[in-house]
């Protein structure tokens, strides 16, 4: 047994500092992108926001919506081979789609087959898991690297720097950065294991650049200052479940309480997930998410206004005409938790400064 006694961050223990800056208007600021994979060798232009591949998230309505403004969606894993045929003969045109997938013998097959059917026209894969520091997570990143070799590889998830590197020298292209840090996932909880998430990008995008690799940060964001927070701290993609429920384009069901339309948000650990996928929760393990009840928040559209514009705002503030520059020009004041807190809150409860 070991202690580490440095500090370790999360998105509420900082704020970002302001800079002398010769921006007038947040519209003068360029929040796309621009990076060549390292393995994949393709292109990428676009917001480097992903839509998690959450059941509720990652669905086809969610990549329609958000490829209008240049996101990206990674898709649950749990469409059929039939969906997923139709949805990539004629995929959204603005933003990257991933298909995930997890590491099983069956998934890879239902991969393979989708792959032959569309005559490899997926360009994305995001293979997702709990716990990214396994054998046989790694064995399965090597078989899939050597039997898609042209494909853009998102894995994870992971939050040292070590596994970051070793993850890209195996052939990753984006590594998910986050163990913990989602709303409706209880890992820290129920196993005791995890990172504060500010951290875990910092060191890992660390890791990775030094290796011309790329990091997605995972979890943890619950205002659109989180994300000015993560792509300040070094992340290349931010991912978002939780920010992004609640709408049109979730697939999700909806309940009606105290004359309330409600949509269930839950994590793809949690009870509900496993009752609804895999026949219930194993006797070996224990669930580790939960769920909750949103507001039905209608099209996503105005959310993604105010996450969009948050990013701008906060890159103005520090002087930053690009995206790219907001690492650059960022510096962190710790603040007290308390504080924060507040501001979170309110921002989740609807709150607007006009």
């Amino acid at each position: 047994m070991r202690i580490e006694q440095d500090i370790k961050l999360d998105f509420k223990d900082v704020l970002i500092r302001p800079k002398r800056s010769t921006l007038t208007s947040r519209s003068e600021v360029d929040i796309s992108r621009d990076y060549v994979f390292p393995h994949s060798r393709k292109n990428y232009h676009g917001i480097p926001i992903i839509a998690a591949n959450m059941d509720t998230t990652g669905t086809f309505g969610m990549a329609r919506a958000l490829a209008r403004h240049e996101l990206s969606v990674a898709l649950h894993k749990h469409y059929g081979e039939a969906e997923l045929l139709d949805f990539f003969a004629a995929p959204p045109a603005g933003g990257a789609t991933f298909y995930s997938m997890g590491i099983t013998a069956p998934d890879f097959e239902k991969f393979r087959r989708v792959m032959e059917k569309t005559g490899g026209m997926i360009g994305n894969v995001c293979v997702d898991v709990a716990n990214g520091y396994t054998k046989a997570f790694i064995r399965f990143i090597h078989k899939i690297r050597t039997g898609f070799p042209s494909i853009t590889l998102m894995a994870g998830n992971v939050v040292t720097g070590e596994m970051t590197e070793e993850l890209i020298l195996d052939g990753v292209d984006i590594v998910k950065v986050g163990i913990g840090p989602g709303s409706v996932c209880t890992t820290r909880k129920v196993a005791g294991v995890g990172y504060p998430q500010l951290s875990a990008i910092i060191e890992c995008a660390d890791a990775a650049h030094g290796l011309r690799g790329l990091i997605c940060a995972d979890g943890g964001c619950t205002s659109p200052g989180d994300l000015a927070k993560a792509f300040g701290a070094g992340a290349d993609f931010v991912m978002l479940g939780g920010m992004l429920a609640g709408h049109d384009e979730c697939d999700s069901e909806i309940v009606e309480i105290g004359g309330r339309r409600k949509m269930r948000f839950y994590g793809m650990s949690s009870r509900q997930a496993m009752d609804r996928y895999a026949g219930g929760v194993a006797g070996y393990r224990a669930s580790e998410g939960r769920e909750v009840l949103l507001d039905c928040r209608g099209p996503v559209e105005d959310t993604l206004r105010e996450i969009l514009g948050g990013v701008r705002s906060a890159c103005t503030y520090v002087g930053a005409r690009k995206l790219k520059e907001l690492s650059k020009r960022t510096t962190f004041v710790r603040v007290t938790q308390q504080s924060n807190e507040v501001f979170g809150t309110a921002w989740a409860n609807g709150y607007n400064d006009e």
